[in-house]
């Protein structure tokens, strides 16, 4: 069996939520692992994998918003303690652990000590759809598509295999990337939906205009999580943060209202739950998520907050719900069976895709 290496970002609790999905898989396979996180991501997985915690990249928002300015000053500040731990990386896990593969959601110190040490890396997430897949993109985020696609470049760069998760399917810009479906952690896929009366919302921050407009809407139900209260406001429901309760109010709800992030997302297209977006500005992937949704029609992008636009989201719920019937609801054996097979016979497969990107760029 053979030696890996996985690091993921911490940002967030997607990338730890689909990654503990392939490394229990990788465990049953037999594999010896060490996961390499923050934040997040440490703090999820620690108590059940063997992972050595990192420093890693931030994203600050406000009202919403990608705060440029104090993302590049938080992230900056945090160079020197970086910096020590890529040497304590390098040092107390590649060269003590000599794994034989690196693989990698989005976590670029993994990547970049991959490369050093000329070993195979597979990538598994759902950002390298935007540099390996040909999607539509709208005019206004052209800019901002290329300067992702540069990001990205920078944070993995040269992996061998892409394994990518998405739920719009272009094509493929090489030989090496393959399309499936998201990645879905157990709880979700065991839940049994149905269509209740309320419509579940999940904010991050800065939304109070958002939570006055629904105030308008009081023939509706909604239950509120990530407002950091625990109340009720007449037909508005306040909830504090519970893993099984929030999945129990996703089960049921008729409609979702949240931010553009692609898990929680995806997990209401597999349980058909129409989904209105209110993608990050300034942040690509949340924008180009939206407007796929909207493309899709599986519910409407919201990049400005307006009461006629929620009306419309609640007004069209029966299309909505109708053209999700189209969406297909997959598990997880297609990208397990595809990782499987690349780690085989102590990665033999992945070797070979990582001599044949080496003779491409040589």
């Amino acid at each position: 069996m053979a030696k890996i290496v996985y690091g993921l970002s911490g940002e967030g609790s997607g990338h730890s939520s689909r990654s503990r999905e392939m490394l229990t898989h990788l465990e049953d396979l037999g594999h010896q692992l060490i996961v390499v996180s923050y934040d997040r991501g440490y703090a999820n997985l620690k108590d059940d994998f063997d992972v050595f915690e990192t420093e890693g990249l931030h994203i600050a928002s406000l009202d919403n918003r990608v705060s440029r300015v104090k993302t590049f000053t938080d992230n900056l500040q945090r160079l020197p303690k970086g910096h020590k731990k890529l040497q304590m990386l390098r040092k107390d896990v590649f060269k003590k652990f000599q794994p034989d593969c690196v693989i990698t959601d989005f976590e670029p110190m993994t990547a970049y000590l991959a490369n050093h040490y000329d070993l195979p890396l597979i990538t598994i997430d759902n950002q390298h759809r935007l540099r390996y897949m040909s999607y539509p993109c709208p005019a206004h985020l052209q800019t901002e598509r290329r300067m992702t696609t540069a990001i990205i470049r920078a944070m993995v760069p040269r992996p061998d295999v892409s394994l990518v998760t998405t739920f719009y399917y272009g094509e493929p810009k090489n030989e090496r990337t393959f399309f499936f479906p998201p990645i879905l952690r157990q709880e979700v896929l065991s839940l049994q939906p149905f269509f209740g009366e309320h419509i579940l919302v999940y904010l991050t921050s800065g939304f109070e205009t958002f939570l006055k407009r629904l105030k308008s809407f009081n023939r509706e139900s909604f239950i509120i999580y990530g407002a950091d209260r625990d109340c009720s406001d007449g037909h508005m429901t306040f909830k504090a943060f519970s893993k099984q309760g929030f999945l129990n109010d996703l089960a049921s709800c008729k409609a979702v209202m949240a931010t553009a992030g692609f898990t929680l997302m995806t997990e209401s297209f597999y349980l058909r739950k129409p989904y209105l977006a209110l993608p990050m500005r300034g942040q690509f992937e949340q924008e180009i998520n939206a407007f796929l949704l909207a493309r899709l029609k599986y519910g409407i992008n919201l990049r400005r907050t307006n009461s006629e636009t929620v009306g419309h989201f609640l007004y069209r719920l029966p299309d909505f719900v109708e053209n999700l019937k189209t969406y297909q609801a997959r598990d997880n054996s297609a990208i397990k069976a595809r990782l499987a097979e690349l780690l085989d016979d102590n990665c033999a497969l992945a070797k070979d895709f990582h001599r044949k990107r080496a003779r491409l760029i040589g």
